[in-house]
């Protein structure tokens, strides 16, 4: 496959080196180098089979509406544009091009959304929830796009919408707890990322199963379908 990366940050660099361990061809574009998506024309794409993009909330919309216009699938790891999500998906069908979006690409972190989902059934039975999410210093969105997805993960089971804390310190990947508490007891699920490469690891083979297919999906979708 040939993939556009934007955004070689830490979690970029790594869907990079991840990319090219996997046979792929990769070409990096540098934020300098696309301010306001500029370089992402048809010319540019042409011949690509995926763009991928973990740059920033500022940047990502203009990356977007770019790569769609120039008739090329994506894959968005970045967050903090969710408010744009209906009107994105419209401009992904009526071009009749592929996208998969996800707050989180890790495949733990997709399994723990089906734990939570179950445990949110909690709920229904008298007892409260809070979600907790702690991530490096550097990480410009809070709450994060997985917390958001927890909750909203947890309202579509039980109606109720949980409280998000946010913490920021030291180099911290990311951690999220969801805790159901009652008089008796509590249930604390935690995920705990270790490292940047499943995040990595996600993006890239969602970038392979996009080739060629049509359509608007959110990563949770069709990560069952990725098992080796």
């Amino acid at each position: 496959m040939k993939i556009v990366l934007l955004g070689a940050g830490k979690t970029g660099s790594l869907v990079a080196s991840v990319a090219s361990e996997r046979g792929h061809q990769v070409e990096i574009i540098e934020v300098k180098d696309n301010l306001g998506g500029k370089a992402l024309t048809a010319k540019r794409l042409c011949g690509v089979d995926a763009v991928i993009d973990f740059t920033t909330p500022e940047a990502v919309m203009a990356n977007i509406e770019a790569t769609i216009h120039a008739g090329c699938n994506m894959v968005v790891g970045t967050t903090g544009w969710y408010a744009e999500l209906p009107h994105i998906r419209n401009q992904v069908e009526r071009s009749n091009k592929g996208f998969i979006w996800a707050s989180n690409f890790s495949i733990g972190v997709n399994l723990f959304f089906s734990i939570v989902r179950e445990g949110a059934k909690a709920l229904g039975y008298g007892y409260t929830g809070q979600i907790t999410e702690t991530h490096h210093v550097h990480k410009l969105d809070a709450p994060s796009g997985t917390a958001v997805s927890l909750g909203r993960a947890v309202e579509q089971v039980s109606g109720v919408k949980l409280p998000i804390a946010s913490i920021r310190e030291g180099e911290v990947v990311g951690t999220h707890t969801v805790e159901f508490a009652s008089v008796a007891d509590k249930i604390t699920l935690t995920h705990d990322a270790q490292n940047r490469r499943g995040f990595a690891e996600g993006a890239v083979r969602a970038a392979e199963w996009i080739k060629g297919k049509r359509g608007f999906y959110e990563f949770q979708e069709i990560f069952s379908q990725l098992r080796d």
